[in-house]
């Protein structure tokens, strides 16, 4: 009987992680290997065998992303170093200005750049313990934010548990919630067919499907997310220039 429950644990190990492979090849990187056929005959085995063994059940399973009980309301979370907003720059003359400042700053002359880009959505902070997804919140004030855990479970590009070689005890890092534009028009011709108010735009359509009290309806919203910053690494090695964190996360 033992033996037998050690096969099945083993068994749901590597279903899910044959899953989550195929979520990363799907949604992050766009080149999925497996067919929609086979993706789906994992995820049923998946749930066929967490049925009959609930005890292995955790909350970083493929089949535990979306919640099937309305929140009341979002708790708070108050995040581990204060999630500040960004300066804006739309003169010549300020880029210049902030350039100087920078070089006075580091007290040399030589600076090189990183050029991101500035995507339009909704501030997430994402914590992970041992690899595990623990929370996600909005940032709020900068020093508390809402805990919209439950929601942002049923966002597919973001890994409910961490894979690679050199995953951090701890970490907290910063991103962008959004929607494409494809996704925002599909989603708006909808609300127009149920006579409802369509939202105005992409950032607006993000932070209202990511702020839903149900999270089954924020699942029906197809949005992304992109990381781009750090606040807490907990690991021996921790990049040191913002492009190496960039390839890092």
């Amino acid at each position: 009987m033992v033996e037998e429950r050690e096969t099945i644990r083993q068994q749901i190990k590597q279903l899910r992680t044959a899953i989550r492979e195929a979520d990363y090849q799907y949604y992050v990187q766009n080149q999925p290997e497996l067919s929609d056929d086979e993706y789906d005959a994992l995820l049923r085995k998946l749930l066929e065998l967490e049925s009959r063994y609930p005890a292995f059940i955790t909350p970083d399973s493929p089949t535990q992303r979306v919640s099937g009980i309305p929140q009341e309301s979002f708790p708070p979370f108050v995040h581990y170093r204060p999630l500040m907003s960004l300066s804006n720059g739309f003169a010549e003359k300020e880029i210049s200005e902030f350039d100087q400042r920078v070089r006075r700053l580091l007290g040399r002359e030589q600076v090189d750049y990183v050029v991101e880009l500035k995507i339009d959505g909704l501030a997430m902070n994402l914590r992970y313990e041992e690899g595990v997804l623990t929370h996600g919140a909005t940032r709020g004030d900068g020093t508390t934010g809402e805990d919209v855990t439950s929601n942002i479970r049923t966002i597919k590009t973001i890994p409910l548990r961490l894979q690679g070689p050199s995953v951090p005890a701890v970490m907290e890092v910063q991103g962008e919630v959004y929607m494409r534009k494809r996704d925002f028009l599909r989603l708006n011709e909808e609300r127009k067919k149920r006579d409802e108010t369509p939202f105005a735009n992409t950032r607006n359509a993000a932070a209202g499907s990511l702020r839903q009290l149900d999270a089954r309806i924020t699942a029906t919203r197809k949005l992304h997310l992109f990381v781009y910053g750090a606040t807490f690494l907990e690991r021996s090695e921790i990049p040191t220039t913002q492009w190496d964190l960039l390839h890092d996360l």
